[in-house]
């Protein structure tokens, strides 16, 4: 049976996770406009109908967070007229290939070692501090690009959970939407019709087995500890949203304003 997605959002064959984060509340009362902020994950295996809708969007810039492993995967983004495509690898390439290829060949022995009893959702937790830490160029790019000229905008990566959710709660801290509401929006990529689909080598009997879903849950779930790890690690090197803002990612108060200006009613 056919997952039910609610009427407010498009039902999109071949992109996953697809939504519009206009709606979430500021501190201060406002709220993020609708039409100016999307993410989704990849938009390599859009229909004709999925890019005929995302045409229609009037997007500016889409922002790639994939890396090179995910885009020889998963395959270039489908082409939109007038679209600027900015690429920003989130992740080391590296990182992907050969942990991805265990993952499609179901590769007991290795999952095991590397995500059993606890391990998986450690690294989730590590990379997601590391994004926080390590990322602030690229953060600071898409933040200053929005605030210029480059909304309405798409951010996505593979699955536009982890990198597209990261990046998106950032932008969500600059614009001073609440905290709670963040959270909630990140959960949602957990939804049934969103979550990414594995494409597993076929030669292997074990890839589908329960043990091998089990380990590999904490790698596909949004779970709030997750970007709770990415927060504490704001408040833990720069003291707070405000510091992460002005040093970590060089957002001037009058470029944070402009910001607020374009992406808020």
């Amino acid at each position: 049976m056919t997952q039910q997605v609610p009427s407010t959002e498009p039902e999109l064959a071949g992109v996953r996770n697809f939504r519009d984060v206009g709606g979430l509340p500021t501190v201060d009362g406002r709220r993020v406009r609708h039409g100016v902020l999307f993410r989704s994950g990849h938009l390599a295996h859009a229909t004709e109908k999925d890019a005929a809708f995302l045409a229609s969007l009037g997007l500016h810039t889409i922002f790639d967070f994939r890396n090179a492993a995910d885009k020889k995967l998963e395959g270039p983004d489908v082409e939109l007229p007038g679209v600027r495509n900015v690429n920003l690898p989130l992740s080391d390439p590296a990182d992907g290939a050969e942990f991805w290829k265990m993952v499609r060949d179901g590769d007991l022995d290795q999952l095991r070692a590397i995500l059993a009893d606890g391990k998986g959702a450690d690294r989730m937790v590590a990379s997601y501090r590391t994004m926080i830490k390590e990322r602030t160029g690229e953060h600071s790019r898409v933040l200053h690009a929005l605030a210029e000229d480059s909304v309405p905008a798409l951010m996505h990566c593979a699955a536009g959970k982890d990198r597209a959710g990261l990046s998106i709660a950032v932008a969500l801290l600059a614009l001073g939407v609440e905290r709670e509401a963040i959270v909630s929006d990140y959960l949602e990529s957990n939804a049934k019709h969103r979550r990414y689909k594995v494409h597993r080598s076929s030669t292997s009997a074990s890839a589908y087995s329960p043990e091998v879903m089990e380990l590999l849950s904490p790698l596909f779930d949004a779970r709030a500890e997750y970007l709770a790890a990415a927060l504490e690690t704001v408040e833990e090197t720069w003291g707070g949203v405000d510091a992460y803002l002005e040093r970590g990612l060089r957002l001037a108060p009058e470029t944070r304003q402009r910001l607020r200006e374009r992406l808020l009613d």
